[in-house]
């Protein structure tokens, strides 16, 4: 056998391109797996899991501001920045030794460099060619950056990951769960924060009601927010802060100033500079991402992409799931192994937290409006029975049919990202209204309202 011939070469060493590769390897198969960056990919690196442990210092910051009401002698001082990053910047690396030999250990070809195509079924790393019978593209994606004067001034998602200090003030452009998440945090850790949003409200592909809620404790926090606003371009002002000019166009502009710093949160694109698609006439669409079947093939036979490249379901935890289905296809005589992208559940690290799984209220109605009954609430948990300031909780059923088959659970508050793991089994299941009266409540708990729920709308 030659040398620079795989079974497989997985091109992207995140989540979904390990996983994959992983796979593969179990089932006996010779595999490569290339990164040009760090192994692990975006959501190791610059994304879900550094991300997360900046989420607990914030939950720990409002925790201590809380402290005192339950009797617990505590007082916030200035966040430790550097010990924070410290801390988390080990945990990464120590994240990074273990795939580094977890993937030596399974035998797969680790090869560090930039991939690049040369035909349908070889490559070219660091001017060295590799070919294989199967090649997978799970290169994820990368933070945008706008066309206009000035961009380079603010930094991504992926420049927040390298800040030094703590910005005194700060604006996030964009108002979707990264420009949520990153408002969050920096609040809670002391920073002045104003957020904005080119749309009518926030998180504007969820539920209504997730929206209005998370504006309404975010103002609540102190983050000033402004929806609805295009920004035209960014500027240095007098004292070396930024100034943001916001509006249509100049002569009804207007500026906010005095930033230290702004982050650009306004979504991400595929991450497929330099792969040469063309050489192997791999299609991709007018933005850049690899269309896919739902068995992950890409329009070349032998060529497949999953994950954030391809434009569909971006979370790690879909791309890890379809890089083991396509595994299970290629090399365990599984033809129709595929994932199913119906009821994905998902998580937003706002504070408080958001949980949500398959259709929101908007959505269900425009399919069947005069079946759909939906039960909500709203209360403020015991957690902040004697805090001075309560995060509110809100849920929502929506529920289809005479049989009132669930087909949308959407939570905002504290726990909502760990309950919802376990409902979201119950509507792949098929769970009715029904099903979740019969159930008994665990009292006291802010989940209990999910199978309790009497109020209709």
């Amino acid at each position: 056998m030659h040398d620079n011939h795989f079974d497989l070469i997985v091109i992207g060493g995140g989540s979904g391109g390990l996983a994959v590769a992983e796979k593969a390897a179990e089932l006996g198969k010779r595999v490569a797996i290339i990164e040009m960056a760090k192994i692990g990919g975006t959501c190791v690196n610059n994304g879900c899991v550094p991300k997360k442990m900046m989420w607990y210092a914030a939950q720990l910051a409002h925790a201590v501001d809380d402290a005192s009401a339950f009797g617990i002698p505590a007082q916030r001082g200035q966040t430790q920045w550097k010990e924070l990053i410290s801390s988390r910047d080990q945990a990464i690396c120590d994240i990074n030794d273990y795939w580094t030999d977890y993937v030596a250990t399974l035998g797969i070809t680790y090869i560090h460099g930039h991939a690049a195509f040369v035909n349908q079924h070889s490559i070219k790393v660091n001017n060295k060619p590799y070919s294989a019978d199967h090649i997978v593209i799970a290169t994820g994606g990368k933070p945008k950056l706008p066309p206009i004067e000035g961009a380079e001034l603010g930094m991504t998602s992926d420049g927040f990951f390298e800040l030094k200090c703590l910005p005194q003030r700060v604006a996030v452009i964009g108002g979707g769960y990264i420009g949520v998440e990153l408002s969050g945090v920096l609040r809670a850790l002391g920073s002045q924060v104003t957020l904005i949003a080119s749309s009518d409200r926030l998180l504007h592909h969820f539920d209504p009601m997730i929206s209005y809620a998370l504006i309404n404790e975010m103002q609540k926090q102190g983050i000033d927010v402004f929806l609805n606003q295009q920004v035209i371009c960014l500027s240095r002002t007098r004292s070396d802060g930024i100034a943001i000019t916001l509006g249509e166009e100049r002569p009804e502009s207007f500026t906010l100033d005095g930033f230290d710093a702004v982050i650009w949160a306004i979504g991400r694109s595929p991450n497929v500079a330099g792969l040469n698609l063309q050489a192997a006439n791999i299609a991709q669409r007018a933005d850049g991402t690899i269309p896919v079947d739902e068995l992950q093939n890409t329009n070349i036979a032998g060529v497949y992409a999953i994950g954030d490249v391809t434009g569909r379901a971006p979370l790690t935890p879909v791309a890890i799931a379809a890089g083991r289905k396509l595994a299970e296809r290629l090399f365990a005589d599984k033809p129709d192994a595929c994932i199913d992208y119906h009821n994905i559940p998902s998580v937003v690290f706002s504070h408080p937290p958001i949980g949500t799984v398959g259709l929101t209220e908007p959505q269900a109605r425009a399919e069947d409006d005069e079946n759909i009954t939906v039960y909500k609430t709203q209360f403020t948990p015991m957690r902040y029975a004697f805090s001075a300031h309560p995060m509110q909780s809100a849920m929502k059923l929506v529920c289809a049919g005479p049989d009132e088959k669930i087909v949308g659970i959407h939570i905002i508050g504290d726990g909502a990202d760990e309950m919802l793991q376990g409902f979201a089994v119950a509507i792949k299941m098929g769970a009715k209204k029904s099903d979740f009266d019969q159930t008994i409540a665990i009292h006291p708990t802010s989940s209990e309202e999910l199978v309790t729920l009497k109020t209709t709308s």
